[in-house]
């Protein structure tokens, strides 16, 4: 789980999988990564059970790049990313991702739960892993005062992202 030094100019190619949930644990910590409740939800699900290694070539990507300028929901976003030739990432890409992103910049601000997307903030985009609203949809990257956060998001079908909003897909498949 070694991480590059520098943003990458194109995609990012990452090895997701192949790690238990604690050893994934393990490594986040090591690193300093600080998660929250709903993150800690998401990797208690049995999609961290283990399972092969995988290589996937991941690309950030904001809504306007997809054409979506007045923003969009997460089904759109999905919708919006396929035409584009982008994927879904695995559904456990999150903390391998978080791991990979040492160059992440800090967020222009500290805050770290307003019920919107935050600042700075880098979408994984993957199938969510329950219809339950109240289940957390996803991950999301972000710096905030100088640590590594990997956080879980909330949000139903009708929230509307903005066209700046980031999001990490995968390239091919």
């Amino acid at each position: 789980m070694s991480a590059p030094d520098a943003r990458p100019d194109g995609p990012l190619t990452l090895r997701v999988g192949g790690s238990t949930r604690d050893e994934l644990r393990t490594a986040l910590h090591a690193a300093g990564v600080q998660l929250n409740a709903y993150a800690e939800t998401l990797l208690d699900h049995p999609v961290f059970d283990p399972r092969d290694a995988e290589v996937v070539d991941i690309l950030e990507r904001d809504l306007a790049d997809l054409e979506l300028v007045g923003g969009g929901t997460l089904p759109e976003v999905f919708d919006a990313a396929r035409a584009h030739g982008l994927e879904l990432c695995p559904p456990d890409t999150g903390p391998y991702l978080r791991l990979a992103m040492s160059w992440q910049e800090n967020a222009p601000d500290s805050v770290l739960s307003a019920g919107r997307s935050p600042a700075g903030a880098l979408k994984v985009a993957a199938a969510p892993l329950s219809d339950d609203v109240e289940y957390p949809k996803g991950f999301y990257l972000r710096v905030v005062d100088g640590r590594p956060w990997l956080r879980g998001y909330r949000c139903d079908d009708e929230y509307r992202y903005s066209s700046g909003d980031r999001f990490a897909f995968r390239v091919g498949g």
